[in-house]
């Protein structure tokens, strides 16, 4: 199970890279900066929530505990690859990196990460697999 769970944590990655290009070249040019940030999240979120669901059944968590144990792998995952690739291969600043854990700000992006983790949990149970 855990080589399934990274391969569709790939997957999860490529939508995120496709949302956030989507996020730069269309949404915040029209919607300004922080707009198209919430609305970008919010897109994410949902994909993220589609795609599980979709592929739920070829992952086939066996408990509740199994899921939420995925949905913490990939959640781990992205915040590795988010600061770690952020940083020390695209150069961003840790202030940078973390800004966009700034609520205050309207800076929704933790919503992505509590949706990774709770995705193969929800999808399971919409799918009825566990």
């Amino acid at each position: 199970m855990i080589w399934k769970s990274l391969i569709l944590w790939t997957g999860l990655l490529v939508l995120a890279i496709l949302n956030g290009g989507f996020r730069i070249k269309l949404l915040n040019p029209y919607l300004g900066e922080t707009t198209g940030h919430i609305t970008s999240t919010i897109l994410l979120s949902l994909l993220i929530l589609g795609f599980t669901c979709l592929v739920i059944r070829w992952l086939r968590p066996a408990t509740v505990p199994e899921s939420l144990a995925i949905g913490l792998g990939w959640t781990l995952l992205t915040l590795g690859f988010e600061f770690g690739a952020g940083h020390f291969l695209f150069g961003k600043t840790w202030s940078d990196l973390l800004a966009d854990y700034n609520i205050a700000a309207l800076r929704i992006w933790p919503l992505a990460l509590i949706t990774t983790f709770l995705s193969p949990w929800l999808a399971a149970r919409i799918r009825n697999v566990i």
